[in-house]
């Protein structure tokens, strides 16, 4: 079955860039509904994808925590290159992750942390996504229920060195939230079955920004921008960048 691969967008409206970030296994896709709904608000909007994304589930080996940190710097620095002085960041999951390492390392007008994880348990593990994903992968290209079974068994074992390095992402920002004074706005699914919901809470509870916000969404889905919620997600979004000082 031949997949039609996502490649990066860039949506250019105003000189207020916002950097949309896509979670774990996903891709530019992800974000490309909010980023059309910010361009016709006037923003200007970029979603690269992280090495071994947007491929199938085996390619995702090929990146790993670090790499990822390397892409979304080098998305930030691609729109400092083009001309936009002040960016925001919008992360989904693991985006969020890599927008709050951002929003500590960089000078960046606001944050948008949408289902982050910063809570890790038995409830809610890195390979329980990985695997629903592999498992729907193959179910797509008319692979048998045996063949299903035993390429994601190995794709998890083979993926166990990269599920600790994330961790160890998470584990790195969850102790830097206390030095992150931009503006953030934790956007959190009630239902959220991926990630622990009371990651929000502790995002929330421990950045230092005087500006933030919490919003809660029932019946949204862990993969928010997509799901049901995601209209009233974008308007709320642009909302909270139109109280930001771009001037």
């Amino acid at each position: 079955m031949k997949v039609q691969t996502p490649k990066p967008f860039m949506f250019e409206e105003g000189e207020r860039a916002v950097l949309l970030l896509h979670g774990f296994t996903g891709h530019s896709g992800d974000v490309r509904m909010l980023g059309r709904f910010l361009q016709r608000k006037g923003y200007t909007t970029y979603a690269p994808i992280y090495r071994g994304h947007g491929k199938d589930p085996e390619h995702l080996m090929e990146g790993d925590a670090e790499k990822w940190w390397i892409d979304v710097k080098e998305a930030y620095q691609m729109l400092k290159d083009k001309g936009y002085k002040k960016i925001a960041i919008a992360g989904l999951s693991l985006g969020g992750v890599l927008g709050l390492k951002l929003s500590y390392s960089f000078p960046v007008q606001g944050m948008i942390a949408m289902c982050t994880p910063m809570i890790l348990d038995e409830n809610h593990r890195l390979d329980a996504g990985f695997r629903y994903y592999a498992g729907q992968y193959k179910k797509a290209e008319k692979k048998s229920e045996a063949e299903i079974k035993l390429e994601v068994e190995q794709l998890i074992e083979d993926s166990n060195p990269l599920f600790a390095e994330i961790t160890d992402l998470i584990t790195e920002v969850k102790q830097e939230l206390d030095t992150i004074y931009t503006p953030t706005f934790v956007v959190q699914a009630e239902d959220d079955k991926i990630i622990n919901p009371k990651s929000a809470n502790y995002i929330f509870d421990n950045i230092e920004a005087d500006q933030k916000k919490i919003e809660w969404y029932e019946n949204a889905g862990h993969a928010i921008t997509l799901g049901p919620k995601r209209n009233i997600l974008h308007q709320d979004i642009y909302q909270f960048l139109e109280t930001l000082d771009w001037d």
